[in-house]
């Protein structure tokens, strides 16, 4: 205890409020080649300059806004060198995120480093021999305690056969780039290198699709990816009534060995990471309606707990469930209103989101949105994001009865849009339900903010969607289980094989293709409900067909009964007049 108390008092007590001296004329290069990418690496330069010899303390983000995790890029730092007039000036750290220079005198200063560029994440940077990807938060150094509201330069150097993408504006020199603030800088992702790009028109301003690698990202899918988005960005600007960006880029990387999609929102952009198994998948469109919606919803509509951003430390709110849910729950929308997707599709993709709900531990969304900074092991870090689409799903259905169809959520979001971004500052939790209560026709949310956003009570389905038309059902019975993995985008084919289930007794392969299950047609019954059904309860055998090395084999595999619980979202057929015009509204954009 002695020696801990002479090792804290040894540090400073004004160490962590200490603030950098001003700087201006601020300026950023980044340096990628064949060479920087051997080395799996961004030279990244800073210059600005000082009105005398105060230290400047320069500070590295420790996140990226909408990645909801300490990540820490200063730990990609190397070689981090200072000089003026072309002479070296001293350079040490200040704390784990902050470099401290100490000029000369006034004049200009130039600092430098080595970025580490190997981890394939959307919010970092990733290198391959011919690429880069990287955000303007893993490489942008800022004054540390000064405003963030001052202008700056990027300038790119790369190979003459390379091309540069970023969602920053042209300063006018070559591969030179400007923003009026930090803000807008470090939100900025840039890919350099060969990919293909290329641009369209869409709702008055121009939208680009950059891809990585060239040539992966090509024919149908990346015609179904521009069909969808032409049907959706309207959508999407719709609910809004503008479209905040001066252009949009669209910046995929598809990889080998990976079998989902994760994406992350920008202002004016987003970047995604997707499998080359799944980008012909139909709900690849949706994850990129998702990350647009944010746009709107994250990158200028904000919780006030995280307007403006802070850089240097974590930005908990409760009120991601709106953020990031409500986000999942217009993706879904504006493919639907847009014709990007059916209103079977919607249904199915709600009722995902009741699944995954489902299947969750009972948990807050408030909870959840501040658990994500930790990482909470009880499986409910990530619920904001299901639960609270359902929650808009029915807070919309809520306001839309309780105003006949005169208010919706589309004009909750759309007056706080108008209410807080314009006016440049976040909303509060108690603006967000007063904004709801208003739409409503002055109805009260207390009671379902206690038990559904605040508590976790199970959500009210069986009283609130038949108020829109629609009808929910839940089933719960015991049904036979294959014991198998299959392909997102083939479910007919056999990934994986559960040691000691039905289809390893069976004889199954990893590699199968499955062509029948208990003599249902696995073409006519891709979610295998209509096997499950047939054989619940059953004992016994069930045959299973399946092509083998261009054999076709019959399999006879055990029924393995497990409790299951099927839910189902559809549309009723005899729906009342006021909630067919609710069901309309929602799935059209429309009120009375």
């Amino acid at each position: 205890m002695k020696l801990l108390g002479l090792l804290l008092a040894a540090v400073p007590a004004t160490l962590s409020a200490q603030v950098s001296a001003p700087i201006t004329n601020v300026s950023y290069e980044l340096t990628f080649d064949s060479a920087a990418a051997a080395q799996r690496s961004v030279q990244v330069a800073m210059s600005f300059e000082v009105a005398g010899p105060a230290p400047v303390l320069l500070s590295l983000p420790a996140w990226a806004p909408g990645h909801y995790e300490i990540m820490n890029f200063s730990r990609n730092v190397a070689h981090f060198t200072a000089t003026q007039n072309g002479q070296p000036l001293h350079a040490d750290r200040f704390d784990y995120d902050t470099w401290r220079v100490i000029p000369s005198g006034r004049g200009a200063v130039r600092v430098g480093f080595d970025f580490k560029a190997d981890t394939l994440q959307t919010a970092a940077a990733w290198t391959a021999p011919d690429f880069l990807m990287v955000n303007g938060t893993n490489v942008f150094l800022f004054p540390q305690g000064r405003s963030l509201e001052y202008p700056a330069t990027v300038t790119v150097h790369t190979r003459p056969d390379w091309r540069v993408v970023t969602g920053m504006h042209a300063a006018g020199g070559p591969l030179t780039y400007h923003e009026s603030n930090y803000h807008d800088l470090a939100d900025m992702p840039f890919f350099i290198g060969r990919f293909d790009v290329d641009s369209n028109m869409v709702s008055g301003k121009w939208t680009r699709l950059a891809s990585y690698p060239a040539g992966r990202m090509s024919g149908a899918p990346r015609t179904a990816m521009w069909s969808a988005m032409q049907k959706f960005i309207p959508a999407e600007t719709a609910v809004f009534g503008e479209t905040p960006w001066d252009d949009y880029t669209v910046f995929m990387i598809v990889v080998d060995n990976f079998g989902g999609a994760t994406a992350l929102e920008h202002q004016s952009g987003n970047v995604g990471i997707y499998g080359t198994t799944v980008i012909a998948a139909p709900g690849i469109p949706n994850v990129v309606a998702h990350e647009m919606f944010h746009a709107f919803n994250v990158k200028r509509l904000r919780p006030a707990e995280m307007f403006p951003y802070r850089y240097d430390e974590a930005n908990p709110t409760t009120l991601l469930w709106v953020s990031e849910g409500f986000s999942d729950y217009y993706a879904d929308l504006d493919e639907v209103r847009g014709g990007a997707i059916d209103s079977a599709a919607f249904a199915q993709n709600t009722l995902g989101h009741m699944q995954v709900v489902g299947a969750s531990p009972p948990a807050s969304v408030e909870d959840a949105s501040l658990a994500i900074w930790t990482h909470t092991r009880d499986g409910s870090d990530f619920l904001y994001y299901d639960k609270g689409s359902v929650l808009g799903f029915l807070l919309d259905i809520m306001i839309r009865d309780a105003s006949d169809n005169h208010g919706s959520l589309d004009g909750v979001m759309r007056s706080l849009y108008e209410s807080a971004w314009k006016h440049h500052r976040g909303f509060t939790n108690e603006e967000f339900w007063a904004a709801a209560s208003r739409a409503a026709g002055g109805k009260s949310f207390a009671a379902f903010y206690d038990h559904y956003v605040d508590g976790h009570d199970p959500l009210p389905y069986d009283s609130i969607v038949p108020l829109a038309g629609f009808r929910y059902s839940s089933e719960t019975f015991r049904a036979p289980r294959l014991g198998i993995g299959t392909a997102s985008d083939s479910l007919t084919t056999v990934t994986q094989v559960i040691p000691g289930g039905a289809y390893e007794r069976a004889g199954g392969h990893v590699g199968d293709t499955l062509v029948t299950l208990g003599g249902v047609d696995v073409r006519t019954d891709p979610n295998f409900d209509a096997f499950r059904h047939r054989w619940a309860g059953k004992d016994g055998t069930f045959p299973i067909v399946v092509r083998r090395a261009g054999q076709v084999l019959t399999l006879t595999a055990p029924v393995m009964l497990i409790e299951r619980t099927d839910v189902r979202l559809d549309y009723a057929a005899d729906a009342s007049p006021k909630a067919l015009r609710i069901r309309n509204g929602i799935l059209h954009g429309a009120a009375q």
